[in-house]
């Protein structure tokens, strides 16, 4: 295993165990063995290593990308099958992480640093969302949903309902349905609106 995969392993477990806005590249590099001059060969700061975190080394991210990559479907029945495993990959995604990017909203500054930071990139939370009304476009253009249904507003309450579901597994809440059924039901609900 290389450097930089060490340095993601060690990355990936401090951040999610005391959050992002908690931890420093100098804490990052002491877990991977490495000093914080060697980190920043492979990084240019902790946003850069963060989003390499959120895309090398998290399960959701790499399912959600493929969920969304996939062309339009031919049937309707299709498509309930294609949110439903756009949906199970969200909440697996937003299960991830949770726990590393929850502390950065305690505190003005470092959000403000952080959003900064994906803008400079061209990322954000955002780009979920922008993919999902990307793939529904599609939907649309193919006749499987209305053409005049509000993509903007779908891909939203797809992703929200992933998230709430996400933060509620976190929370232990109870009643809380399985991933599965839940993305089963949110990509049914949302198609229902769109048809």
């Amino acid at each position: 295993m290389g450097t930089r995969d060490v340095i993601l392993d060690a990355a990936a477990g401090v951040m999610r165990e005391r959050g992002l806005a908690n931890v420093t590249t100098r804490q990052i590099a002491a877990a991977a063995g490495f000093s914080e001059a060697t980190l920043y060969k492979h990084f240019a700061d902790k946003i850069e290593l963060m989003l390499a975190v959120l895309q090398e080394r998290s399960t959701g991210f790499a399912e959600l990308a493929v969920a969304l990559d996939r062309p339009a479907g031919d049937s309707p029945d299709d498509l309930e099958d294609r949110l439903a495993a756009v949906a199970g990959a969200a909440i697996v995604f937003y299960t991830d992480n949770f726990p590393m990017l929850a502390s950065i909203f305690s505190d003005r500054t470092i959000l403000a640093a952080h959003t900064d930071g994906l803008r400079k990139h061209g990322l954000g939370p955002h780009k979920v969302n922008e993919a999902i009304a990307g793939y529904l476009s599609a939907e649309a253009q193919a006749g499987r949903i209305r053409a005049d249904a509000d993509l903007y507003a779908a891909a939203g309450l797809l992703a929200g309902a992933c998230m709430q579901h996400a933060f509620l597994g976190h929370m232990g809440w109870v009643d809380r349905r399985d991933d599965d059924a839940a993305a089963r039901s949110f990509a049914r609900t949302v198609i229902a609106g769109l048809r």
